[in-house]
């Protein structure tokens, strides 16, 4: 099947001709600001790990120092143009911050015998080139603490890039992070991992190639490294707001605002630098109230509160204000004005879905009515640029309303195949189907031709036709985007249905994350691998004895699902099985075969060894590269 992507139609070419003149392109201080405070930076900009790979290459963004072209947005083409500045940036004089090495930014502040690291990056080797950078033209001094202001892995998982365990084990060096970091870090990478992973490629744009035909941002930054991620759990946590600690001669004010932008995570004010850090609960885009990749919708209401306290907490203290992703804001009104712009923003949201559930309206119908007012509209740092206001509406109206519309027409619809063969019929055939939808095509309705032509790809997924016309509109519609997610979503379903699944790593479970699960976490993710259906009526009684961390759990499977515990029977175990807990996870997720664990006697069994094999041979293995716009 031909995977060649096709150019901007006249019609994708005119939208994107009018957003220059709906937008107010001449009016953007972002463009001074996000160069502001430069040092240096690496030449070429390419980071490779140990063994050569290279896990950063900005070079292959050097289109978008060309001519615009009709195939980007031209309001996505300007941030994906601002992501571009890396290096090393002053923020004031003690505030330095690395940017363009990865998703995120890392921020180092100078303490009175070294550094304080905010937010190591998303992988080791990111991070330790950012490192490299900071201490060749600031001085070679000791990172003395790390600050991982949330549960995203792009904020925490280059730390052992930059320290290792044993400096953070023996007190030398000290890492904060908010309550629930490591809880939330480890849930949201392993119990929905695969399918989250999974989605992140379409996200993300990780399997299409960055061209003005292909991925061009993520919105909150240019890509992803392509390295280690790795994790160290804190020795300092941050529980309340109010909270001050004194890192390295730092005196930091930590505000808690849990479940905002992330489950865990935290801002702080640095009170005798006058500088304020808003992690990832502002940024220079409207960010996601549901991101796509797949996680718990956010709470836009305390997400704006959180932000109005930070405001009447440190807006008059504050001279800069910098943040997890993109530039800083400099001075006291500017700060003030983007935190009353953001609050806004998602307070508008939020309200404005539920006044219109109020009338009856439901989730699809509110997301195409609502707009923004003008002058929060209009402010740059509020564009859809990685969350959009559409799907933005819906996740508010999922958070209180659930997926159900009140229509019970919508209660039981059937599935996606089901319901595919069913409209392909009512419609005449699928050449009927096809040949309405081209005229849709030639009139520009991609959204609709996206739409109809999907039942066709569901109903007959090997017709050609309808999967080059579905790829077509999809194309077209990724070219108009103006958030980057969409784009990349659109771009990378086109390219499935031309050339199918890409294959592509899909994993978030590395070693540090294994070793930081408790033995509950890998029972609990051992139970989600458990086929119900297979497993409804066996009854299996097994002892687990987890011999390095001194812990027993008895785990009882039955009624098609598995039932873990820490008071264990006296007696009447089918089984009894001794490992390490680094045993138990290859073997909880899926990495090892129990009967290898038996006979290199990494395991042993005393009573019905079947009993045991049987509870693995009961568990699903995941296909990573699962099908997605296809059945």
């Amino acid at each position: 099947m031909p995977a060649t992507s096709k150019p901007a139609s006249a019609i994708t070419a005119a939208a994107n001709r009018a957003d220059l003149s709906r937008l107010p392109f001449a009016d953007d201080p972002s463009q001074d600001d996000a160069r502001r405070g430069f040092i240096a930076t690496l030449d070429p900009p390419v980071i490779t790990g140990a063994d050569g790979r290279v896990v950063w290459d900005l070079r292959k963004y050097d289109f978008l120092d060309g001519e615009a072209a009709g195939t980007v947005n031209p309001s996505l083409r300007r941030m994906a143009r601002l992501n571009l500045n890396h290096g090393l940036f002053r923020v004031i004089d003690g505030i330095y911050q690395v940017r363009g090495f990865d998703l995120s930014n890392m921020t180092v502040i100078e303490g009175e015998t070294g550094y304080v690291v905010v937010d190591p990056l998303l992988t080791a080797e990111a991070a330790a080139a950012a490192m490299g950078l900071v201490r060749e033209h600031l001085g070679e001094k000791p990172i003395t603490a790390v600050v991982i202001t949330h549960s995203h892995s792009d904020h925490f998982g280059g730390i052992k890039g930059i320290v290792s365990a044993d400096e953070v084990a023996s007190g030398v060096v000290r890492v904060v992070a908010p309550t629930g970091f490591l809880e939330h870090a480890i849930s949201e990478n392993v119990y929905a991992g695969i399918a989250m992973s999974r989605r992140a490629q379409y996200m993300y744009g990780v399997g299409i190639p960055p061209g003005p035909l292909g991925q061009v941002s993520t919105g909150l930054g240019v890509s992803l490294s392509n390295g280690t991620t790795t994790l160290l759990a804190p020795t300092d946590l941050i529980a309340e707001s109010g909270t001050e600690l004194v890192l390295d001669g730092v005196r930091f004010a930590f505000q808690y605002t849990p479940g905002a932008e992330a489950p865990a995570e935290m801002n702080f004010h640095l009170p005798d630098l006058r500088a304020l850090c808003m992690a990832e609960n502002v940024s220079h885009t409207m960010h996601n109230l549901y991101t796509l990749r797949g996680a718990e919708i956010r709470d836009a209401a305390a997400w704006s509160d959180y932000i109005h306290e930070a405001l009447e907490l440190f807006g008059d203290e504050s001279d800069v204000m910098f943040i997890g992703h993109h530039w800083p804001v400099w001075g006291r009104e500017n700060i003030e004005e983007f935190l009353a712009q953001q609050r806004d923003l998602y307070r508008y949201i939020h309200d404005e879905t539920l006044r219109l559930a109020a009338h009856g309206h439901t989730m699809v119908e509110i997301a195409e009515r609502v707009e923004l007012p003008e002058n929060v509209a209009t402010f740059w740092a509020n564009r859809g640029y990685y969350g959009a206001l559409n799907h933005n509406v819906k996740a508010v109206y999922q958070k209180y309303l659930g997926w159900f519309d009140g229509n019970p027409a919508n209660l039981h619809p059937h599935g996606p195949v089901e319901a595919g063969e069913r409209y392909v019929e009512f419609m005449g055939g699928s050449e009927a189907v096809l040949e309405k939808a081209r005229r849709s095509f030639d009139d520009g309705d991609y959204r609709w031709v996206a739409q109809v032509v999907n039942h066709v790809v569901f109903a007959e997924p090997d017709n050609r036709a309808a999967r080059e016309l579905q790829a077509d509109a999809l194309e077209q519609l990724g070219y108009q985007a103006e958030s980057a997610p969409w784009r990349n979503f659109y771009l990378t379903g086109a390219l499935e249905l031309r050339t199918g699944a890409l294959k592509l790593p899909t994993t978030s479970v590395t070693a540090d994350v294994l070793g930081a699960m408790t033995t509950d976490m890998l029972l609990s993710y051992l139970a989600i691998r458990l086929n119900g259906p297979k497993a409804a009526h066996r009854d299996l009684r097994l002892l687990f004895e987890v011999i390095d961390t001194d812990e027993m759990r008895f785990v009882h499977v039955a009624n098609g699902v598995l039932v873990r515990s820490s008071r264990a029977p006296a007696d009447g175990y089918d089984a009894t099985v001794r490992l390490e807990r680094t045993v138990l996870a290859a073997l909880a997720l899926g990495a090892r075969d129990p009967a290898d664990a038996e006979n290199a006697d990494d395991m042993t069994i005393d009573g019905e060894s079947q009993a045991v094999h049987e509870l693995f041979d009961l568990c699903d293995r995941f296909r990573p590269d699962f099908p997605i716009v296809t059945p």
